[in-house]
């Protein structure tokens, strides 16, 4: 059987992409890896489901921004369980400031989902 073990992803501020994930979809962080040689730094956030995301910061990446629409990885999606849990969820974060892009709504294509822009431009896909 494949799987997709982890999703990985550059972070300006790794410490404030960190404890999103923590305050708001409960991942559980590793300890802090560093290497020294190279400047890298990440932590592995493990989800309830076991699916996990690696967060990394090191010098010299390109930290120019992309429009929201652009080719290549575009959102991350978290399934919360219930219509009522995507909602609680999407209004926790408006009022933590963070933007809702969209919903919470039911899509052309049945899904109930809210789309917010989390730290840094991500935009992140709550779902049931």
């Amino acid at each position: 059987m494949m799987r997709i073990d982890h999703i990985a992803l550059y972070a300006r501020e790794l410490e404030d992409m960190r404890k999103f994930f923590v305050a708001h979809f409960h991942a559980t962080s590793s300890e802090p890896y560093h290497n020294p040689k190279t400047g890298l730094r990440s932590y592995f956030l493990t989800f309830e489901s076991g699916a996990r995301l690696e967060i990394m910061n090191r010098p010299n990446v390109d930290t120019k921004s992309l429009p929201l629409n652009h080719m290549g990885l575009i959102h991350a999606a978290f399934s919360v369980g219930s219509r009522e849990a995507v909602d609680e969820l999407a209004q926790r974060l408006h009022m933590a400031g963070y933007e809702v892009l969209s919903g919470p709504r039911v899509t052309g294509d049945g899904y109930y989902e809210a789309c917010i822009k989390g730290p840094e431009d991500l935009q992140i896909e709550i779902t049931v």
